[in-house]
């Protein structure tokens, strides 16, 4: 009988571990797996494909990149073909916004192309991972679904979103997360960049602006 209940009561437990790393994985808002080109350090850029010491010197000099068209003409710019800038878009990305990408961003997701770009369009505006894997998921399963999360991010509410959400903006720490939890209610991105300027810097919160929408 002991046993038994010992059984149930490390079932129980599992269970709820599971449903909880599920239930963050839905709240999260933005994908998780390659490396962010915007925030990484020098020694993560080095070993990236196609990347040399002048180019990532390069690009770390033309950061914040505020969208993976910046990104793209920045690396064929210095000589990489585009095929090669796919290789390296399998390992590091701009993550693109759910809701305001546009097909020239969406397909260089490695392969997306049109038909996956059309897709991710026609079911904004996205609310959630869930709704993501039940849409997208329809067309490709749900291992590929997953993959496409990478590359993207549901713009994160900046008023309402609790600090496990907010903590999946790349490069977002506990110092401006308490920043960001002591200015709401905020008003507009004007002040978002204002205040969270004073942080940070003017570039890194432009680029943090992206991720958030104020309603």
């Amino acid at each position: 009988m002991m046993r038994t209940m010992q059984r149930t009561a490390v079932t129980i437990v599992g269970a709820s571990m599971l449903l909880a790393g599920a239930a963050l994985s839905v709240r999260a808002q933005a994908g998780k797996g390659l490396i962010d080109p915007n925030i990484a350090a020098d020694s993560a850029l080095q070993t990236l494909p196609h990347m040399t010491s002048a180019i990532v010197k390069d690009l770390i000099g033309k950061r914040p990149f505020l969208s993976v068209l910046d990104l793209n003409t920045f690396l064929l710019s210095e000589k990489l073909t585009p095929d090669q800038a796919t290789d390296f878009y399998r390992k590091a990305f701009v993550q693109i916004n759910l809701d305001t990408g546009t097909r020239d961003e969406f397909v260089l997701v490695p392969g997306a192309g049109n038909r996956m770009a059309k897709e991710f369009a026609e079911y904004r505006p996205w609310k959630s991972w869930g709704q993501f894997d039940k849409e997208i998921g329809k067309y490709v399963g749900q291992q590929e679904t997953d993959r496409y999360k990478q590359y993207m991010f549901i713009p994160i509410n900046l008023n309402t979103a609790g600090d496990d959400v907010l903590l999946t903006i790349p490069g977002l720490d506990t110092r401006v997360l308490l920043e960001l939890k002591k200015s709401r209610p905020w008003k507009s991105k004007d002040q978002f960049e204002q205040e969270i300027g004073k942080a940070v810097g003017p570039k890194e919160a432009i680029r943090l602006s992206r991720y958030v929408v104020i309603q």
